[in-house]
C-alpha cells in the first residue's frame, strides 16, 4: 500500500506509510535509506545515518544488507551513529551495535572509524553517566561547527515501544525534558536498567526522521505518536525531522489511524 499524508509539521513534511506486514516494512525502509544515502553523496554530502535497534530494526539491517549491491553507495563514506544502546559489555549479544553488526555492517564495505557505537560497560569509563558525556562529545566533535539551525544526520530511525518510549527516553521520566546531547539512564523500565539515549533535542537534529513499527501492540504509541501527544505521556511524540518525518507501519500497528 502506499503512503497516505497527514497534517504538516512545523519541522516539515509528514507521511505514514502503510504495508501490510514487517517483511514489506523492512524492505521498504531499506530501499528508502539506500535512495537517501545516494541522494546525499551525490549532493556531495558525507551521510550520518542514526541506528535503532530491536526485531523490526533488524530486517531492515538484514534487508539493507540484500539490497546493498543493488545501489549506487560508497559504503565507506557513511558515518553511523546510534540512538540509544544497553549499557552492557561490548560483546553482549544484546547491544544494538552488536546486533547491526552481524546483520548489515559487517557484510558492507563499511569504514570502521567512522561507525560510532556508544560505549560499554567494560569501557574504560567510571559509570553510565560518564560514557553518555563521552558520545556526546563525539557528537560535538564530528558535528558542533554546524551553526544551530544546520542538521546532524540525514536519517534517523527509531522505534515506538508499547509504552510511547522511543531510543531510551520513557514516558513520565525526566530524561524527556534533558537538554544534554546524550545522557545516562539508571532506572529503566525495561531491561537492562542502565543505557545510553540521545536526548531529545539531539534526536531532532536530522533532517529525515523515521519511525519504523509493526504490530497490534503498538498501534496505540503510534497513534499518538504521529498525533504529537504531549512529552511527558509519549516521547515518541517529540522527535522530528528538519525536512521530513515519516511512520512505517505493518497494517496492525496502523490500527489506531484508520479512519
Amino acid at each position: 500500500m502506499s503512503g497516505a499524508d497527514i497534517p504538516a509539521s512545523e519541522e516539515g513534511t509528514s507521511l505514514v506509510v502503510r504495508l501490510g506486514d514487517p517483511d514489506a516494512v523492512a524492505q521498504r525502509v531499506a530501499d528508502e535509506l539506500l535512495a537517501a544515502l545516494e541522494a546525499a553523496q551525490a549532493s556531495g554530502r558525507t551521510p550520518a545515518v542514526v541506528l535503532t535497534g530491536g526485531t523490526v530494526a533488524r530486517k531492515v539491517h538484514a534487508a539493507v544488507a540484500r539490497a546493498a549491491d543493488r545501489g549506487r553507495v560508497d559504503w565507506s563514506r557513511v558515518g553511523f551513529w546510534w540512538g540509544d544502546e544497553r549499557y552492557l559489555a561490548a560483546d553482549d549479544e544484546e547491544r544494538n551495535a552488536a546486533q547491526a553488526w552481524d546483520d548489515m555492517l559487517h557484510h558492507l564495505p563499511v569504514d570502521p572509524a567512522r561507525v560510532h557505537a556508544m560505549p560499554a560497560s567494560d569501557d574504560e569509563f567510571l559509570d553510565v553517566d560518564a560514557a553518555a558525556w563521552d558520545y556526546a562529545q563525539g557528537l560535538r566533535a564530528a558535528f558542533g561547527p554546524l551553526p544551530a539551525e544546520e542538521p546532524w544526520f540525514d536519517v534517523l530511525m527509531l522505534g515506538i515501544g508499547p509504552d510511547g518510549h522511543c531510543a531510551s527516553l520513557f514516558p513520565d521520566h525526566a530524561e524527556v525534558a534533558s537538554d544534554a546531547v546524550a545522557l545516562g539512564v539508571h532506572d529503566s523500565p525495561k531491561p537492562p536498567p542502565e543505557r545510553i539515549t540521545l536526548g531529545m533535542e539531539t534526536l531532532r537534529r536530522s533532517r529525515q526522521v523515521w519511525f519504523v513499527a509493526t504490530g497490534e501492540e503498538k498501534a496505540e504509541a503510534v497513534g499518538r505518536s504521529v498525533g504529537g501527544d504531549d512529552l511527558s505521556r509519549t516521547p515518541a511524540a517529540g522527535p522530528r525531522g528538519r525536512e521530513s518525518t515519516a511512520w512505517y507501519v505493518d497494517d496492525a500497528a496502523a490500527g489506531r489511524l484508520d479512519g
